[in-house]
């Protein structure tokens, strides 16, 4: 099976609330209480090495993503042309509604799925999320074959996750994208990073996590552009128009979307 289209999507989250009361017992305790117990918790499973949240402790709170159709030549080689660059729902969107819209439109636009670290964390929360809220997904789970198909971790096809491409599945250190980015000469982070989230958050500022989730997006692309031309599957002459169709989309956005005009400059 070939998909049609390319989906390029990242997620912000904030700790889940409601499953640390489950977690703690603690249906009493304030928003801080909960935060620093889930941290705790964390701490103490993993004997003070990462207090990282597992995934099923996060709500989902931005989802933001790039659509563009693959075009193919005679040969195979690929050419994207960007049809939408977003965020789902709106600011009063919950949780649910931002889970069933990714995975609904996803159904009726079978596409390629484009992340960085997403097959570890993104994809992994927005299911826990599904099933949370009775989301239904069994297209995720039942297309392709046994070697091709959105849960196969080597078919890059299906679900590319670019810290495994970029590292060979592990063989060599798995490289950050904001790393990769300075490598590679591109805007990376624009002065936010994934730490202040939830700050901003409590601070009603959804709609600049909004925005710097699809600044993400947007390094995320660029760094598959990379990926997909150094192993042959884009030609040179169409990475460099991949790229000048990007540079045109983001200026004639860039009115109405300033963090499209910053990222612009920076790049």
């Amino acid at each position: 099976m070939q998909h049609q289209n390319l989906f390029v999507f990242d997620i912000e989250t904030v700790p889940d609330l409601t499953a640390a009361k489950h977690l703690l017992s603690r249906p009493e305790a304030t928003k801080q209480e909960l935060r620093e117990g889930l941290t705790k918790y964390h701490l103490d499973i993993t004997e003070q090495k990462n207090s990282f949240l597992r995934q099923p402790f996060h709500q989902v709170i931005s989802i933001s993503f790039l659509e563009a159709k693959i075009i193919r030549d005679s040969s195979g080689q690929e050419f994207y042309q960007i049809l939408d660059l977003r965020s789902g729902g709106d600011l009063s969107s919950s949780e649910v509604d931002l889970v069933r819209g990714f995975f609904s439109h996803l159904k009726k636009n079978l596409s390629r799925l484009v992340t960085f670290n997403g097959k570890n964390f993104d994809l992994p929360v927005l299911k826990y999320a599904a099933m949370k809220h009775g989301v239904e997904a069994s297209w995720l789970y039942k297309l392709g074959d046994k070697w091709n198909n959105y849960n196969q971790r080597y078919s890059l096809d299906w679900h590319c996750d670019l810290a495994d491409a970029f590292s060979d599945f592990g063989a060599s250190a798995r490289v950050k994208m904001n790393e990769l980015c300075a490598a590679f000469c591109l805007p990376g982070k624009l002065g936010i990073d994934g730490s202040q989230v939830m700050q901003m958050f409590d601070d009603s500022r959804l709609q600049e996590i909004r925005d710097y989730c699809e600044t993400d997006v947007l390094n995320t692309y660029l760094l598959y552009l990379t990926y997909q031309q150094h192993t042959g599957t884009m030609s040179h002459n169409s990475f460099v128009q991949c790229k000048e169709d990007l540079r045109k989309f983001l200026e004639k956005k860039s009115t109405e979307k300033k963090h499209f005009g910053e990222f612009l400059r920076e790049w």
